[in-house]
């Protein structure tokens, strides 16, 4: 079974209805069901959150973003994980509040009943330079060395749990995080099947949007 959630800033309307246009969207595609997830603010107090879980905040300051915001995002995802390392059996989807469902999913990896961690970035990138996979269909992940873009991937329980106990190490921002020096189970899809569609940031300073594929002269930063 495959679970799909699009994280969703609740007290943002902005965020709430770039969430709703991730739903329909998926449902365009056959991607039923999709559920808004709650995400994680700083009102939240995430320095708190961190230490509570044993998750070190020193890889949160960096030029790009803003430290509380950005651990923030990271925690929206890691109770995503939280939740998937519950169920052995299942597989999540997770978006962002900002993806665009472009393509059907086409053939994807098995993930549900795999004792061995499976993870698969189905986003195009969203920033920066980046390699174009040279084979249809699922391959190791090549566009970058990291996730390119967290708005969208699959995971299951086994993928869930090797990121719980390594963000107790070296944390950092989600895409950043998810990287192949740190796991060997990273895989992408391509032809992407979704695109970061975003017009604006809670996140990024100005120096962390300049690379973005949608920045320009409208583009907000909040």
């Amino acid at each position: 079974m495959i679970k799909a959630y699009v994280i969703t800033i609740e007290t943002f309307p902005k965020s709430v209805r770039s969430a709703s246009r991730c739903i329909m969207s998926a449902a365009d595609y056959g991607i039923e069901g999709v559920e808004m997830w709650k995400a994680t603010i700083p009102e939240d107090d995430p320095k708190k959150m961190l230490k509570d879980r044993g998750i070190p905040a020193a890889g949160f300051t960096e030029v790009y973003s803003r430290p509380e915001r950005c651990m923030s995002a990271f925690l929206s995802h890691h109770r995503l994980w939280e939740e998937c390392a519950k169920e052995n059996d299942d597989a999540y989807l997770i978006f962002e509040h900002d993806a665009v469902i472009t393509d059907e999913l086409g053939v994807m990896p098995k993930m549900h009943s795999l004792t061995v961690p499976m993870l698969c970035s189905i986003g195009a990138p969203s920033y920066g330079k980046f390699h174009t996979p040279q084979k249809l269909g699922v391959n190791k992940l090549v566009s970058k060395q990291y996730l390119p873009g967290a708005h969208a991937y699959m995971l299951n329980g086994s993928a869930a749990k090797a990121l719980i106990e390594r963000a107790k190490i070296d944390a950092s921002p989600t895409d950043v995080f998810i990287h192949n020096d740190r796991f060997d189970f990273l895989n992408e899809m391509y032809p992407y099947a979704a695109i970061a569609k975003d017009t604006f940031t809670t996140i990024q300073r100005k120096q962390g949007c300049l690379a973005k594929h949608s920045y320009g002269e409208k583009y907000e930063i909040l």
